[in-house]
C-alpha cells in the first residue's frame, strides 16, 4: 500500500532502521518524526530530514503499525501447499525503492525445499538484484530469509545472490512490467 499523501508518524520507541539505499543500519531515537512514504509486503518506507528509512515488519509497533506475523499453515499441510505457502511470503519482499514484488520483478531463481524431518524442511532459495552494486542487497536477502523462516514447519532458508544469468527487465511479469510503466 502506498501513502501518496505522506502519513506522519512519530516513533515511541528506539528503532533498527537501514537508510535507503546505501544500506547502513541506524537506529532511529523515540520521538523521531517522519513520513511513511510506502507500506509494502509488512516493512514501511520512512521519510524523515532528507533520508528515505527502511523499518522491518517486526518493528512496525515503533511507528503505530501491527507487527509482522507468521503466515497460517494448514494442519497436516502436502508439500505443494507449503510450497505455496513460501511463494506467498516471497511475494511479500519487495526493493524498498520500486513498488513491485521480487518475484513478479523476476528476482528469484531458484526456490527449492528440503524435508529434513517430519514437519521440519529447509528452504533453498537463489536470487538476484536489479543491479549488482545494489546497497540494499544484504538487506533484501534478509527479508527473504526472515520471512521464509517465519513460516511454520521451516526450520532454516539459505538465501544466495547470484548474478548468473544477469537480471534484465525481460524477466519481469507482465504485471510488473505494467506497474513500472515498461509496458
Amino acid at each position: 500500500m502506498y501513502y501518496p499523501h505522506n502519513e506522519p508518524v512519530t516513533f515511541s520507541r528506539d528503532c533498527n532502521a537501514v537508510i535507503i539505499p546505501a544500506g547502513d543500519e541506524v537506529t532511529l531515537p523515540t520521538g523521531a518524526a517522519g513520513f511513511i512514504t510506502q507500506s509494502l509486503g509488512g516493512s514501511f518506507t520512512v521519510y524523515i530530514e532528507g533520508n528515505l528509512f527502511r523499518i522491518a515488519g517486526m518493528d512496525a509497533d515503533a511507528i503505530g503499525k501491527e507487527p509482522l506475523t507468521p503466515p497460517e499453515v494448514p494442519t497436516n499441510a502436502t508439500e505443494a501447499e507449503i510450497e505455496a505457502v513460501i511463494w506467498e511470503q516471497l511475494k511479500t519482499c519487495y526493493d524498498p525503492e520500486i513498488p513491485v514484488n521480487i518475484v513478479d520483478l523476476g528476482l528469484i531463481y531458484k526456490c527449492e525445499i528440503r524435508p529434513i524431518e517430519t514437519d521440519k524442511r529447509i528452504v533453498n532459495i537463489e536470487m538476484t538484484l536489479t543491479a549488482p552494486g545494489c546497497g540494499m542487497g544484504d538487506i533484501l536477502m534478509q527479508d527473504v530469509k526472515d520471512k521464509i523462516e517465519i513460516i511454520p514447519t521451516i526450520s532454516n532458508a539459505d538465501v544466495e545472490i547470484v548474478f548468473d544469468p544477469p537480471w534484465n527487465q525481460s524477466m519481469m511479469s507482465e504485471a510488473a512490467r505494467l506497474e513500472t510503466g515498461l509496458l
